[in-house]
């Protein structure tokens, strides 16, 4: 299955194959980078070794540490000096081979090297085929807040291959899951009424989700490329679930991406709540099914205004307000809203009043 973006990138959700050998083929490159982590080089390098050991084209592996607390412009600087080792020219391609980690800085440092590479995403998790797969958003994290340094920049291809899944923890797979609800919460009333009865992910058809997922961020991308308007929907849950992920970054209960999105999205559907239309019902549905998938963990009330400090850090505010996407009805979303400390802290205490 092909997905074609503003005709710029293909999306290809299928097996690795011979035809995505051709494509390399036919781009006629002097060489390929891969970025892989210690994950990746283990469980899923091995699906793409047959294609870089038939292309006949010249190869360097670059390793970097795997995890959120490595994407950083120092892990940046170990990946442009292994291109510059490696004598990577400007007719080269980088294969960014992993999650979103892999994905945001592997591509941040092909669009910056030497002016920027080719480069294409293989994402290896749910989260990043179903999310950071479009778009074209690529960057790092500085001074403890997310994605505060990148550009955009899309990519010459992406390939997702379902089969990559096979190879994750059962919690990496919840986590990127919360992402395939986002897109249904913000965009598509019926996709959410079907996710409702998922209840066994081992036994989901992935192939068929993953399409549809990538086919919501499609269309809200193409209507908004950089940012402006309705692509902001994409933030759904993700203001507030920001700041809870990082302030649990560097502790021991720290939470995956996509579970401090779930409570995001659980505090942000109550915001919605109590300032729009968002009924009682449907928020109930959406905490009970948020809580059926990644459970409950008590946030630290005395992090509570750590947290919104770092709410108004966040890239996505215009002046002192903090930038909220909130939901009107499960499928409809309204950008460019607002709410006040109180509410904000309120609806954290509605998160930790549900265990």
């Amino acid at each position: 299955m092909t997905l074609t973006v503003s005709q710029e990138y293909d999306i290809r959700i299928a097996p690795l194959s011979e035809s995505h050998l051709d494509w390399l083929r036919r781009q006629r490159y002097a060489g390929w980078v891969v970025v892989v982590d210690e994950h990746t080089e283990r469980h899923c390098l091995p699906l793409l070794m047959p294609l870089l050991e038939a292309g006949q084209t010249p190869y360097t592996l670059i390793r970097v540490p795997a995890g959120e607390r490595h994407k950083t412009l120092a892990t940046c600087e170990t990946i442009w000096q292994e291109m510059f080792r490696a004598g990577v020219g400007r007719r080269w391609c980088c294969l960014n081979l992993g999650g979103g980690v892999i994905g945001d800085m592997g591509g941040f440092a092909a669009a910056t090297f030497k002016r920027g590479i080719d480069f294409v995403q293989l994402p290896t998790t749910l989260l990043s085929q179903v999310d950071a797969s479009v778009g074209g958003k690529l960057g790092i994290d500085y001074h403890e807040v997310k994605n505060s340094i990148g550009v955009f920049a899309n990519p010459r291809a992406v390939w997702i291959d379902p089969a990559f899944l096979r190879t994750l923890p059962a919690r990496e797979l919840r986590s990127g899951y919360a992402e395939v609800i986002k897109h249904a919460l913000i965009a598509d009333r019926p996709q959410w009424l079907e996710l409702q009865q998922v209840t066994d992910l081992d036994a989901v058809e992935w192939s068929n989700l993953i399409a549809r997922s990538v086919s919501i961020k499609r269309e809200v991308v193409e209507e908004d490329p950089h940012e402006r308007g309705r692509r902001k929907a994409l933030n759904f849950g993700h203001t507030i679930g920001h700041a809870v992920e990082s302030h649990l970054l560097m502790g021991e209960d720290r939470l995956l991406h996509g579970e401090a999105v779930a409570v995001g999205m659980i505090a942000e559907s109550y915001i919605s709540h109590r300032q729009l239309s968002l009924g009682r019902e449907e928020l109930r549905e959406i905490t009970d099914y948020c809580l059926r998938v990644y459970g409950h963990q008590a946030l630290p009330e005395a992090g509570f205004k750590e947290m919104l400090a770092l709410m108004r850090q966040d890239k996505k505010n215009e002046g002192a307000e903090i930038n909220f996407t909130l939901l009107e009805a499960p499928g409809r979303a309204v950008v460019n809203q607002t709410a006040t400390p109180e509410v904000i802290l309120e609806s954290l205490r509605y998160y930790n009043s549900l265990r």
